[in-house]
């Protein structure tokens, strides 16, 4: 397994972004949050281990990085954070699982037809406001 602590983060991204590009299993080895009975977290981190089938990454509004993917055990779609990821090894094992189509708050599916669309909309969930914004709203001004 390859340590990221000896490793760049671009690093770590080239390889997670080829493994998604070959649709290549990753296994990681990261920490997570604990939680209770109930289904609360606790704010403890336990060192867990799952292969998984990367789909995406991506940036969160707190600025963490974040890999997006299928659990090869449950089926189920998995968010790790990057900084939180303390080894992966890249296999060379095609995808089995499905993954769930990117739908609109709506339940539309999103149909993306180039690189441009995908770009647009990266741009758009991150950096455009959630309510739009008139000339008339000065208090917005810098």
């Amino acid at each position: 397994m390859k340590n990221t602590k000896a490793q760049t983060v671009t690093k770590t991204l080239a390889d997670l972004y080829r493994a998604i590009d070959r649709q290549y299993v990753v296994t990681v080895s990261f920490l997570k949050e604990e939680k209770d009975d109930t289904g609360k977290k606790t704010g403890r981190l336990v060192e867990t281990v799952r292969s998984l089938e990367p789909y995406d990454i991506r940036t969160t509004r707190d600025g963490h990085i974040v890999l997006k993917a299928m659990d090869r055990a449950t089926g189920e779609s998995r968010t790790v954070r990057l900084d939180r990821v303390l080894s992966y090894t890249c296999h060379r094992i095609a995808f089995v699982i499905d993954r769930p189509e990117a739908t609109t708050p709506a339940g539309h599916v999103i149909v993306v037809r180039s690189a441009a669309q995908v770009i647009a909309r990266e741009l758009g969930r991150d950096y455009l406001p959630r309510t739009a914004v008139t000339r008339t709203e000065t208090a917005l001004a810098a």
